[in-house]
């Protein structure tokens, strides 16, 4: 009987404190429509050796059409075209990008994995050596960082270009 008065005893303690346990909270879900909306406007970056980048996003539906330029002394060595879409299922944005200079369209994924920074992976398998991360260091700063075989091979800083 002492048994059993233990046994019930220690019972109704572990179910009454099973109400008092709360189990970790899950993060809030990043709005990622809103986030790449950070995105928006005319952005300048130098890769060095003269060559400057240049991108203008415009929103478009869920997402975003960017034109992009390198030039090199000036004159143009590489344009690009990238159309984003927002993909509820993923929650990510899928992007297929066009380079002048290339028949090859690019597929790659895109999302924040905070307020201020995110991901982009290269998804089609052939000719995909790279991953990018990206952090807002400000509002009209942007710090972006290739990754090749888990190593930083090359970052840009891009700033919003004011009008």
């Amino acid at each position: 009987m002492k048994k059993i008065t233990i046994f019930l005893l220690l019972s109704f303690l572990i179910l009454f404190n099973m109400n008092t346990i709360q189990a970790q909270t899950s993060a809030t879900k990043l709005d990622q429509v809103e986030l790449m909306k950070k995105f928006i406007g005319n952005w300048k970056g130098e890769f060095g050796d003269n060559q400057v980048f240049t991108s203008e996003n415009k929103p478009f539906a869920n997402g975003m059409i960017s034109m992009s330029r390198i030039t090199k002394n000036g004159e143009i060595i590489e344009s690009l075209a990238q159309l984003f879409g927002y993909d509820n299922k993923t929650d990510k944005f899928i992007i297929a990008e066009l380079k002048e200079s290339s028949s090859v369209i690019e597929i790659c994924s895109t999302w924040f994995t905070s307020v201020n920074s995110g991901e982009i992976i290269i998804t089609n398998p052939n000719d995909a050596p790279y991953r990018f991360k990206f952090e807002f260091k400000t509002p009209d700063l942007i710090e972006q960082t290739a990754i090749q075989d888990n190593k930083v091979v090359n970052t840009i800083m891009l700033e919003r270009v004011k009008n």
